[in-house]
């Protein structure tokens, strides 16, 4: 296979799983508002935090606005992280690729592009966005499904199982730290409204079922960043994305490297004490967990992409 359809497959899943995971982000958030008292809400700025977009944010926009935020993840090009320009990417690479995958996968990539684009006023707007960002989760979805169903599952499809999981666990781990930081302010009084800042966490990444299903308890914070962190059948957990990649891993060549800082890295969660974890500890553990994938991703483009490696998220400043 050559190295620049790997690197295409590898990419089409990240961009895919890049608009899925920021139009779930910015539907949740929408509720959240909605759902906390008057002077407690989080409001829009955690979302450009999540993305690690802060600075490219502030070069164009002002205030941390709803309108201004929706903007800049939906359809601002010049955000590598918006759907617009996930798709779009994702199009591109969809082009490449049409002699491994099935011609069907273009057309639902192009036909999900298309829809963004000519329906971004709905988009944009309070009264159309849920209905809208519900139809982007929906095509990504059945996008994945349909490369899982029609590929073989080759070295090919090892490379688009490795990019989806990476991009999946990247996104996890940053939904947790910041999420965890910023939804409530850190006060006695606020604890009736702590469910709701951790049931917020689980429905980003659409997890609130399968915790309630797994866990059998209330939500609760070591509880839940133990799900959301350390189980291995949750697809969203970041665990189980570590595992998915192991595995693709293990069916290539030269890739000893790589699994090298998946087995450090996994060693790092099963010693987690979760119940320890203050948000100090946290962030700092999370932060770990983030440069590994940082250092992850460069091992597997320095050892299978001989073309230029494509835009990852910004990594955000440690604090």
């Amino acid at each position: 296979m050559l190295s620049r359809v790997a690197n295409s497959v590898y990419w089409l899943a990240r961009y895919i799983e890049r608009a899925e995971n920021t139009a779930r982000l910015v539907s949740v958030n929408a509720n959240l508002v909605l759902d906390t008292p008057k002077g407690m809400s989080p409001g829009w700025e955690p979302l450009v935090i999540i993305t690690g977009s802060e600075d490219l944010y502030r070069q164009s926009y002002k205030e941390c606005d709803e309108r201004s935020v929706v903007r800049f993840l939906i359809a601002d090009t010049g955000n590598p992280s918006s759907i617009l320009s996930a798709l779009l990417m994702a199009r591109e690479n969809a082009r490449i690729v049409r002699d491994v995958a099935q011609r069907e996968v273009w057309e639902y990539v192009n036909d999900l592009y298309l829809y963004a684009k000519g329906n971004l006023n709905s988009g944009l707007s309070q009264r159309g966005r849920y209905d809208y960002l519900k139809r982007i989760i929906a095509g990504a979805q059945q996008i994945t499904g349909m490369l899982a169903g029609t590929m073989s599952h080759d070295a090919t499809y090892d490379f688009l199982r490795i990019g989806r999981n990476l991009e999946r666990a990247d996104m996890s781990i940053r939904i947790i730290d910041v999420r965890s930081a910023s939804l409530l302010p850190h006060q006695a009084e606020l604890t009736p409204f702590e469910n709701i800042q951790w049931m917020s966490v689980l429905k980003s990444m659409s997890a609130y079922q399968m915790y309630r299903r797994h866990m059998q308890t209330r939500v609760r914070r070591p509880q839940v960043l133990k799900f959301l962190v350390a189980n291995r059948e949750f697809p969203r957990a970041f665990y189980h994305c570590l595992c998915e990649v192991e595995e693709s891993l293990q069916h290539l060549p030269r890739s000893e490297p790589a699994l090298a800082i998946i087995e450090q890295t996994k060693g790092a969660v099963q010693n987690a004490d979760f119940d320890a974890l203050e948000q100090e500890a946290l962030h700092r553990f999370i932060d770990g967990l983030e440069l590994a994938m940082i250092d992850l991703a460069a091992q597997i483009d320095a050892t299978y992409f001989v073309v230029e490696p494509r835009p990852a998220r910004a990594v955000r400043a440690a604090g």
